[in-house]
This record gives structure tokens, sequence and C-alpha cells, in this order.
């Protein structure tokens, strides 16, 4: 049995995102993997464990990408794939489904897909679902525990974190799984996983290796731009006792309307 953990490579959660002649921008800040998509890793690995299967990371994206695929295979990845072609530049969800789909199908005997709950770039959450919608999969989101399963009978019991509670889902592999943070904490690459990832020999797929076409993508981005800056005045209300200070802060709030 293989199964496939998706990643993305995104600028650090600490980067100050800005748009600059039309252009998304981070500055100097590094590139890292999505930190959703460790939770899936490790998912990944766990169930790799229990059932002696084969993790194989694949992220879309250029030659930098690696770096992420490099964490991945440092946290415990058997192997590593990168799907990169200048046709893919300005992807959406879409298009990113299609792609990783074509590329599952490829690897063959896939029986899980793991993803992280989103992308922290674009936060739009839909990759997993769409990709499941691609191959003919059923698609287990939001997954906070895999209470179930078994490859022999090709089965799995997962429990759902949604906003009504929790919800207990059953269904049949192969299936892509997207998972929430408590699905359990991603372990640290190890020194000897960082040392055999820093030497592991990653392969390049373009579209002609996936028997894919040109896509024209769903969803454009006709413009960008940052949003407007507002202007925040700070006042600080001084009186005799709480008690002034309180009747003081009233009459503001009343006054702007606040209220």
């Amino acid at each position: 049995m293989k199964i496939v953990a998706c990643v993305k490579q995104v600028p650090d959660s600490a980067a100050k995102v800005v748009v600059e002649d039309g252009q998304v921008t981070w500055g100097d800040a590094p590139l890292v993997i999505n930190p959703w998509d460790e939770y899936a890793v490790e998912t990944a690995l766990v169930q790799a464990e229990e059932h002696g299967a084969d993790v194989i990371a694949i992220s879309i994206g250029g030659e930098s990408a690696k770096e992420a695929l490099k964490h991945a295979l440092a946290m415990g990845c058997n192997e590593a794939i990168l799907i990169s072609d200048p046709k893919l530049e300005g992807l959406d969800s879409l298009t990113t489904a299609k792609v990783l789909a074509a590329a599952i199908q490829k690897v063959e005997d896939v029986q899980l897909a793991f993803f992280g709950r989103q992308a922290i770039d674009g936060d739009v959450g839909v990759t997993a679902a769409q990709t499941a919608r691609v191959l003919g999969w059923p698609a287990f989101t939001l997954v906070s525990t895999i209470s179930k399963l078994d490859p022999n009978s090709g089965t799995i019991r997962v429990e759902r974190s949604i906003e009504e509670g929790r919800q207990i889902v059953e269904g049949k592999l192969p299936g892509a799984v997207s998972v929430v943070k408590d699905i359990g904490e991603p372990r640290y690459p190890s020194f000897m996983g960082i040392r055999k990832a820093s030497r592991a020999n990653i392969p390049t797929w373009s579209l002609v290796d996936l028997d894919l076409g040109e896509f024209t993508p769903t969803v454009k981005w006709p413009e960008l731009m940052n949003p407007p800056q507002r202007e925040i005045k700070t006042e600080i209300i001084e009186g005799e006792s709480a008690a002034e200070i309180a009747e003081t802060l009233a009459d503001k709030i009343l006054e702007e309307k606040v209220l």
C-alpha cells in the first residue's frame, strides 16, 4: 500500500505579505512547508507505520518547493516528487486538484492521500475535496481522528471536527483525507532524517509526464491591491476616580455612536 502526503511551500506565517506593482510579495521572509501540511505528513507516517505502507510526498511549485519536500522527507517520508511546469503559473485550486490527481494516479496503488486543512497563503481549503472529486474517491475532510483503517477490507472510519460538533463517517478506500490540528502534533525532523533529506534526489514531473495539456484557470485575479490603511487615533481617558473615567468613557461611546 502507498500513501501520498500533499504539501505546499508557503511564506513564513510571520511574513508581512503586501502587493507591489500588482504582484504579491513577502520580501525576504523565508519560504516554508505549509504548517497545516505538517499534520498531514504526520498522519500519513502514523498510518504507514501501523499498516506497513510507503509515504510519498508530492508538491507543486518551482525548484524552491523541493525544500518543503525535504522537510517531509526529514520527517520520515520514503519518497518525494516535485511537479513543476511553466504552464502551471497562476494555477487555482481546481487546477491544483487536477494535477495532484494525475500525479497520484501515476504513482499507482495509492490508497490514501492526506492533505492539510488549508494553505495559509490561499486559505481556500477545498483542494482535498476537489482532488477526491477528480479521482472519483470519497473525501473525508476536517478529520480529527482516524478511529479505524483496514487496508484488507478497504474501509476507513474517521471523526470529523465540524462547527456543529463531531461527526463520525465511514467509507471505502481509496480516499482523500484533510486533517485538522487535533489529529496529532507533528514530529520534529530527526538529525538522521535531515541528513538523508539533504542528499535526496527528488524527481521533477512536468505536465507532459502526467499526460496533461495546458490549463485555463477557472479562477483568475485580474487585479491585486493592498487593503486601505485605516487611521486610528488613541485617546487616554483620565479622571479622579474609576467612576468618573467610566462615565467619560460611556459619553465617548455614545458620542461616537458605537452603541
